[in-house]
């Protein structure tokens, strides 16, 4: 039984032998092939710089959120300071369509910093105060622009909630 199954290896292997002789030539123009595609992979992958040098040659996990944080940050954003009148385009979609509805109100507070940059603003609707906290940085905020600039001693205006008419006006501001 074991001399049968030796027999029956022996003309598999040479039927396999005479097809490595195919695939072997056909490899060869398969290799020159990839060598030509590896060397100019290679070339690629030197030229570019490494974003931030770290001490082990890799990025450390803070390091690459860091850096994935800077693409998302916007560039375009004004210097806005609590008082501020402020009009914020936010991004609305309405089934398939887009538009961008501003939004203008009072800056009564600012928040955290880099990417998760927040403002509240504060207005009134039909006799209603209405806030709205505005992630500064997310792709919803079309466009931020500031109308008037407030001069005000507080980092936050939260007793502007208990006032009524005009008493929730700010003085303007001219130095800024």
């Amino acid at each position: 039984m074991a001399a049968d199954l030796n027999d029956s290896a022996e003309p598999k292997a040479a039927l396999k032998d005479d097809t490595n002789m195919d695939e072997t030539s056909v490899d060869q123009t398969d290799v020159d092939q990839t060598d030509v595609v590896e060397a100019v992979a290679a070339t690629a992958v030197e030229e570019k710089p490494a974003v931030t040098p770290a001490r082990t040659g890799k990025l450390s996990a803070q390091d690459l959120i860091k850096a994935l944080e800077a693409e998302q940050l916007k560039s375009d954003l004004p210097e806005i300071y609590v008082g501020d009148t402020v009009r914020v385009g936010v991004r609305i979609s309405e089934g398939n369509k887009q538009r961008i509805q501003p939004y203008e109100g009072v800056v009564i507070a600012k928040r955290h910093g880099g990417m998760n940059e927040t403002i509240t603003v504060r207005r009134i609707f039909q006799g209603v105060g209405v806030e709205r906290v505005f992630l500064l940085h997310s792709p919803q905020v079309a466009t931020v622009k500031v109308e008037r600039r407030g001069k005000v001693r507080r980092a936050k205006l939260f007793y502007l909630r208990d006032r009524v008419g005009k008493a929730t006006r700010v003085k303007q501001r001219f130095d800024r």
